[in-house]
């Protein structure tokens, strides 16, 4: 009778787990993403939110994590170090760059693009993620490229 009554327990916690599960995804319940490895923000934004499965990355420029300042360097010097943060950022919420479905670049100076891309191919090798890429007049800290990443979680 004991077992009995034990099971049942179980069964009612798990069941009222469950429901509180469904209850917060159906609520569009969010969780703010934060890596120590990546560069802190730079203005009242996440490094990223998870919603819904998927993690929203913020834009990323070539900031050190380290110092807080713009790396020195070219185009592909500064693609390599933002893509560096994003990786860290996708680590930090369960992720990685392999599980990107979105990407968007901003470039300072649109002759940039095949530098930028030479890198860009280096992170995404197999089944890249759909991408845009537009040419802006200016980026943060005077950055030459920004990123940003949507990537699905595993499993979801």
């Amino acid at each position: 009778m004991k077992k009995q009554i034990v099971w049942a327990a179980l069964l009612l916690l798990f069941f009222g787990a469950l429901g509180q599960t469904k209850e917060k995804a159906a609520s569009g319940a969010r969780e703010v993403v934060e890596s120590k490895d990546a560069p802190k923000a730079i203005g009242p934004y996440s490094q990223a939110i998870i919603a819904g499965g998927f993690v929203f990355c913020a834009g990323q420029i070539a900031l050190d994590p380290a110092t807080g300042q713009l790396v020195p360097g070219d185009i592909a010097a500064q693609a390599e170090r933002v893509l560096r943060n994003l990786s860290a950022v996708l680590a930090a919420a369960g992720t990685d760059l392999d599980h990107a479905v979105k990407t968007t670049v901003f470039l300072k100076n649109i002759s940039d693009f095949a530098a930028m891309n030479e890198v860009y191919g280096r992170y995404f090798k197999t089944a890249p993620p759909a991408r845009s890429t537009i040419g802006v007049a200016q980026l943060p800290c005077d950055a030459l490229v920004e990123f940003d990443v949507v990537a699905v979680l595993p499993g979801k």
